[in-house]
């Protein structure tokens, strides 16, 4: 018996498919030189944060109580120890204005210098704090911002004695929160689902509503004031002139398991890490992108891209694992 059209014409049905598919995954190419190194830490706690009072005098956070200091910026990092008693705390920020500095971390705690790390003083946090600090902003002598996990906003500036409450309401419990240069926030909601702008002068977060099925993994402001957004299954979006969001992109179909963070290190360049040790660039603004593989070899998510300056940036990673940008 002749066997049946379906089944002759279902093999070739599914390789064309198969065919379509792979012509749409586009190769990503690599970039010639990769500009990071890692960074030998004498610990394998996961770094959080770092902030610099000068090029060559920084400071990081981590887990496990951890904070280090470099004089050389950035290539060496010792460790520096506190007496805070024996509970291990999580530095979740960093943040340096010249030579006063503080820390943010949990169980609720935050750390105060003058001096540029010389001696840190215990600022007392009230236990009606909603949330706990997630994110420290040194603004001016003597002045900071502080940002709850669940969106409370809190401005000192008087080095920690007085807060002043900046929003009426919370946020709700975040998966991460930006600031731009000019003080406004950009907040993700726990799940992805939604995400919230803050503005100097308003008295409450702005919700929006997620522009796709896929749930937001991160966000933040660009250079020149608009806001990026990273979804799941490694998507990219800006936003343009008009406040709307330009068609979403997808520079490698590979990475399954996500990007996580993106940064400028000039208008024009942008650096993108994700899980797996993935690390995509643009030198156009985000038209095109290329791959370094050089990370490929690590076995660990990048979860933040941070640039001081054009000529100064970091990549943190899990287990003590830090990239250098060295050009």
């Amino acid at each position: 018996m002749m066997p049946s059209l379906t089944k002759i014409l279902k093999p070739l049905l599914v390789s064309l498919i198969a065919l379509v598919f792979c012509t749409s995954c586009k190769y990503i190419p690599s970039v010639d030189v990769s500009p990071w190194e890692l960074v030998s830490l004498p610990t394998n706690a996961t770094v959080l944060d770092l902030s610099f009072v000068s090029k060559d005098h920084g400071w990081l956070t981590g887990n496990r109580s951890t904070l280090m200091e470099t004089l050389d910026g950035g290539k060496t990092w010792e460790p520096r120890t506190l007496d805070l008693g024996d509970t291990a705390y999580r530095f979740n920020s960093i943040s340096f204005s010249g030579d006063e500095g503080w820390v943010a971390g949990e169980p609720s705690i935050l750390l105060h210098t003058e001096d540029a790390g010389q001696s840190w003083s215990s600022v007392p946090l009230s236990a009606k704090l909603p949330g706990k600090p997630a994110k420290i902003v040194a603004a001016g002598l003597h002045t900071a911002e502080m940002t709850t996990d669940v969106g409370a906003i809190y401005k000192t500036e008087d080095s920690g004695r007085h807060w002043t409450a900046t929003v009426q309401e919370a946020f709700g419990v975040l998966r991460n929160v930006n600031r731009s240069s000019d003080g406004s926030y950009v907040a993700v909601s726990s799940r992805g689902s939604f995400y919230s702008i803050w503005k100097p002068g308003e008295v409450s977060w702005e919700p929006h509503n997620r522009n796709s099925s896929r749930r937001v993994q991160n966000m933040g402001f660009a250079p020149d004031g608009k806001l990026w957004m990273l979804a799941r299954g490694g998507q990219i979006q800006f936003s343009n002139d008009s406040n709307e969001w330009d068609e979403p992109l997808t520079p490698d179909y590979s990475v399954s398991v996500g990007l996580l963070d993106l940064a400028y290190r000039t208008p024009e360049e942008l650096w993108v890490s994700g899980g797996s040790g993935n690390l995509l660039c643009s030198f156009d603004g985000g038209k095109t992108w290329q791959k370094d593989r050089s990370t490929n070899k690590l076995a660990t998510n990048l979860y933040r891209v941070m640039f001081q300056s054009p000529d100064q940036g970091f990549i943190i990673g899990q287990s003590g694992i830090l990239l250098r940008y060295v050009g």
